[in-house]
């Protein structure tokens, strides 16, 4: 993430440097004559949808590492009546923490169908209270509720169980996964043994030493503006990964598993089969450290191929500032890419997926490079916001450093324009952000991002967690004559959500490929199901679903501009 470190006790300063290699390098275009197609729109929502949600995460002038990191929102149906409900988790402030004082409190808003949501937080369970970071979602029961997971700063995680009467109980005591005291960014369930029970993935930043900080911090610069310490120089933490039991507990296995590894400093984790061999493999975002890259070996281990697999560094061979994360076939190539958003002055990395997981930097092949250079950014996502068949990028920003601004530095600045580049379908994306409508004119430090369409209507929206600010709720108001298909999946033998379930499309002579799950973005879950775009084809001509089970299934007679569910063992359910 950030670049300001803890020096010796004769250091004055961190030194910056962007050399003439890297600022010059060619392959992007100005956003004027990028947006050559102003299809995509959408609009700022927040107010309409009655979402009156207000963040708080640390004291106003970030003085440490641990209060720049931010939050995220889930969206999810808790309530099982098909539409996408709203979870955002609340953070709070260190000297709320030592005083023993609750934050603001988490919300969950439930979708009233009408393009709005009502505050149905009291009652629920999910108050909070504490210093929240990120949220995960699944069904880590079987019982059709959709439970959650939400990370804490130095607070302890909380499982909750969705009661499946709008209620939510706390069981993190019984199922053992509370962590401990740490900084716990993002988290993911995943079903990474393929028993048919949701296993859970916790990403944790660095070890919070507030003495040591404090006595290094006179000597934390950046680009001259004094600033608090880290990531350099400040301890990585170990991630966790927990094993479901099936009994309501779950067990740690992060040693076994062969994830343990206490020099990552986390932020973005995303679940994918990478490889194509039907296990679920993790790609993790670490700030100023490797990428870290586990391929799933299916007997209950990982094999870190950071490294080997070219998704580890830039192209330069630099280890990058690692925030949020996602994976899809942006090039329609049937195997899953990658995406890593950075810091400021770098670019975002996109990675593209050779086979044999085996990665290539193509990020100015594909016109992502400059500009994407000059934000500061977090969560992202693959959609296809305008239905062509070709799934675009939203990009999150925001700065780490309040004090930016009183300094003036040319185009930096803390709050920062979220980015929607467009897929041309030739390999490269444009930015067309600044014809994407009003929505894509918010200007705040943005942080967790949710993707889901939350009024059903057939195009793919957004909601962004603003530090320290309001919501964005981005309504996806673009009218492309494109049809598309959203798809459900309900597991049987396979988890209930049928997370780890691959979808293959064929529609007007091309196949596209999603994966089911809810990890990705920063900090944040987003809708299960899977939306294909599909232009201007004029019928579905099959479908196919590949479940964590083994089980597959083909569709023929699939309508589009619908959305559908799949059940693992009664088929297509229209």
């Amino acid at each position: 993430m950030t670049r300001a470190r803890p020096a010796r006790a004769n250091a004055l300063t961190v030194a910056f440097t962007c050399g003439l290699w890297l600022c010059s390098l060619p392959g992007g275009r100005p956003a004027a004559q990028a947006a050559e197609d102003g299809s995509i729109q959408f609009e700022d929502a927040t107010g309409k949808a009655r979402l009156d949600y207000r963040n708080l995460f640390g004291a106003p002038g970030k003085p440490y590492i641990i209060e720049s990191t931010g939050n995220g929102a889930a969206f999810l149906d808790y309530d099982g009546d098909g539409l996408l409900d709203l979870f955002v988790v609340n953070g709070s402030t260190l000297e709320r923490q030592a005083k023993g004082e609750r934050g603001p409190g988490n919300r969950l808003y439930h979708n009233d169908g009408k393009g709005g949501f009502v505050d149905v937080t009291r009652g629920s369970g999910l108050e909070g209270g504490y210093w929240g970071s990120a949220v995960a979602a699944g069904d880590y029961d079987n019982d059709g509720h959709v439970d959650l997971y939400v990370t804490t700063i130095l607070e302890g995680n909380r499982l909750y169980h969705n009661d499946g009467n709008g209620a939510f109980t706390d069981v993190t005591a019984r199922a053992g996964v509370g962590g401990g005291k740490r900084d716990s960014i993002s988290a993911a369930f995943f079903d990474y043994d393929r028993d048919g029970r949701l296993d859970l993935f916790v990403a944790n930043y660095v070890r919070f030493d507030r003495p040591y900080l404090d006595r290094v911090s006179p000597y934390c610069l950046w680009k001259g503006l004094r600033v608090f310490c880290g990531p350099t120089g400040v301890a990585g933490d170990t991630n966790v990964l927990y094993h479901n039991n099936g009994d309501g507990t779950f067990t740690d296995v992060t040693k076994p598993a062969g994830l343990l590894n206490p020099e990552l400093k986390s932020l973005g984790v995303v679940t994918a089969d990478l490889d194509d061999d039907g296990w679920p493999d993790l790609y993790v975002a670490s700030d100023s450290t490797i990428q870290a890259l586990y391929r799933n070996r299916g007997n209950g281990t990982f094999e870190d191929v950071s490294l080997l697999s070219g998704a580890g560094y830039s192209q330069e061979g630099r280890a990058q500032s690692g925030m949020g994360v996602d994976a899809g076939d942006y090039d329609g190539d049937g195997r899953l890419d990658l995406f890593v958003t950075t810091f400021q002055d770098d670019y975002k990395t996109l990675y593209h997926n050779d086979g044999g997981l085996r990665f290539s930097d193509v990020t100015y092949a594909a016109r992502l490079g400059q500009v994407s250079f000059s934000r500061l950014s977090w969560g992202t996502g693959f959609h296809d916001f305008d239905n062509d068949g070709w799934p675009d990028l939203f990009v999150a920003s925001g700065h780490v450093y309040p004090q930016v601004d009183s300094a003036r530095l040319p185009q930096e600045t803390y709050a920062q324009q979220d980015q929607v580049l467009r897929n041309l379908g030739n390999g490269s994306f444009a930015d067309v952000t600044a014809s994407a409508g009003p929505g894509m004119q918010v200007v705040k430090s943005s942080r967790g991002v949710a993707f889901g369409d939350y009024d059903n209507d057939g195009t793919i929206d957004a909601v962004v967690v603003n530090m320290d600010d309001t919501l964005t709720l981005l309504h996806n108001t673009t009218r492309a004559a494109h049809h598309w298909l959203t798809l459900r999946t309900v597991g049987a033998r396979s988890n209930r959500d049928g997370i780890g379930a691959r979808v293959r499309v064929r529609a007007g002579g091309r196949d596209q490929v999603r994966e089911v799950r809810t990890s990705g973005s920063y900090a944040s879950a987003s809708d299960p199901r899977v939306h294909f775009g599909l232009g201007a084809a004029g019928r579905i001509e099959r479908v196919e679903v590949t479940w964590p089970s083994g089980v597959k299934q083909v569709f023929t007679d699939v309508p589009m501009d619908r959305m559908v569910t799949v059940h693992e063992e009664e088929g297509l359910r229209r």
